[in-house]
């Protein structure tokens, strides 16, 4: 019987990882089942785009896994059970359930409403494809001079007021932020993006905190209420609580907590990558939900189940957070690197060249992922004669430090 691998989840995490799984596993030992809500393969970094009103052009996740083996399933996980090892889906037709030997996890975030009365039934969000076609439709119907209510100021509600100002000039965008704006970066680049927001005509309102949102105004903790139109919430993100119903150790945001190699700490035939992943950088710091970390994390998750199933070493990916890449419109944009402490570094680089390069690094990833083939290897490894034994002798690489700051 073959090794029955399923992968829940095809954002960037997801989809790296199977694809490559399918280039260096041989199929006459294993199969690949890779579970998705939707059909395409969603730029989650280019959401804030679509929403703005810019045609994003998708690519079939059909298309993508053609040539490789792996079997597509659209539908939408319901939970997962480790101890029967099953994943229960559902789509319009009805539901089933899906037998793995080895799960990877990678079925991403969402929006978080923080809890906020109001939010889920009157804001918008760039979280997801669906939420941000909304969002697009909601600004169509705008006529000139309405406003636009952006709260939250990390990278998410940076990248989508500005978007949204420069390609929708004729509406009042306003930016509401809790602390001061872009307090994470670089003196030099916190000036830059407040030029930008001048030029772009976008109203910031620093250290405002919002308590309720209704369907044409916002409610701020000292009284304020602001007009809207449309409001956007970009607040953070959560996960879904499947992990944790599940019974994987868990933190107390749901993330699954892992070992070094990616593997669940609870469950060793369960590997977890990107935003669905707690672990610790090689910085002694939790990796912040972010593309890139589902790119490390993705790979390292890949090199463990690859070298758990045949018997091979297991290779280290490292695992950092390099820094921001922020896009401010197609015309600019700030990329600010960070030290080993994850402070931002006093250089940044500003304008069109840092505009330039972000889009090239969304080329890249997008490539990378679209491309699950490219220089598949003549000869695949088999697994290991008894690939279940063998994972279950697999040492973990969690340190007593880094399990400690996991479970904190």
């Amino acid at each position: 019987m073959k090794h029955r691998i399923v992968v829940l989840g095809a954002g960037y995490a997801g989809t790296y990882v199977a694809g490559n799984l399918a280039r260096r596993l041989s199929p006459a030992d294993t199969e690949i089942t890779v579970v998705n809500a939707e059909p395409d393969f969603v730029e989650r970094l280019r959401l804030h785009q679509v929403a703005a009103g810019q045609e994003i052009e998708t690519q079939k996740l059909s298309d993508i896994f053609a040539g490789t083996g792996i079997r597509l399933r659209l539908a939408r996980v319901v939970a997962v059970d480790p101890e029967r090892q099953a994943v229960a889906v559902a789509d319009a037709d009805g539901g089933e359930e899906l037998g793995y030997d080895t799960l990877l996890y990678a079925l991403g975030s969402h929006g978080d409403d923080r809890g906020v009365p109001g939010v889920a039934e009157h804001a918008f969000d760039v979280a997801a494809r669906p939420s941000a076609l909304r969002l697009r439709e909601r600004l169509d119907d705008l006529p000139e001079g309405g406003t636009v209510l952006v709260v939250g100021d990390g990278l998410t509600g940076i990248e989508t007021v500005t978007e949204i100002a420069e390609s929708r000039p004729g509406l009042l965008v306003t930016l509401v932020a809790r602390g001061e704006l872009g307090a994470h970066l670089s003196n030099g680049a916190r000036g830059h993006l407040r030029r930008v927001c001048d030029r772009l005509g976008i109203t910031v309102l620093e250290h405002t905190s919002v308590e309720a949102v209704e369907a044409t105004r916002v409610l701020c903790t000292d009284g304020t209420a602001l007009a809207s139109d449309a409001t956007v919430w970009t607040a953070g993100f959560a996960v879904d609580p499947i992990a944790a119903a599940a019974g994987l150790e868990v933190t107390d945001t749901g993330r699954i907590v892992v070992d070094r190699t990616m593997r669940s700490v609870s469950h060793p035939n369960v590997y977890a990558a990107g935003d669905s992943v707690f672990t610790i950088g090689d910085n002694g710091l939790p990796l912040p939900m972010s593309c890139a970390t589902a790119g490390y994390t993705g790979m390292q998750a890949m090199k463990a189940i690859v070298g758990s199933l045949t018997g091979s070493k297991i290779g280290h990916v490292k695992l950092e957070y390099p820094g921001n890449h922020i896009s401010l419109g197609r015309h600019d944009g700030i990329l600010q690197m960070v030290d080993h402490e994850a402070q931002a570094k006093p250089k940044y680089m500003g304008g069109r060249k840092a505009a330039r390069i972000k889009a090239g690094i969304l080329r890249m990833s997008l490539w990378t992922n679209s491309h699950p083939t490219f220089c598949m290897p003549k000869r695949k490894r088999h697994l290991a004669t008894a690939p279940d034994e063998l994972a279950a002798k697999t040492p973990s690489y969690a340190s007593d430090a880094q399990a400690g700051k996991a479970v904190a």
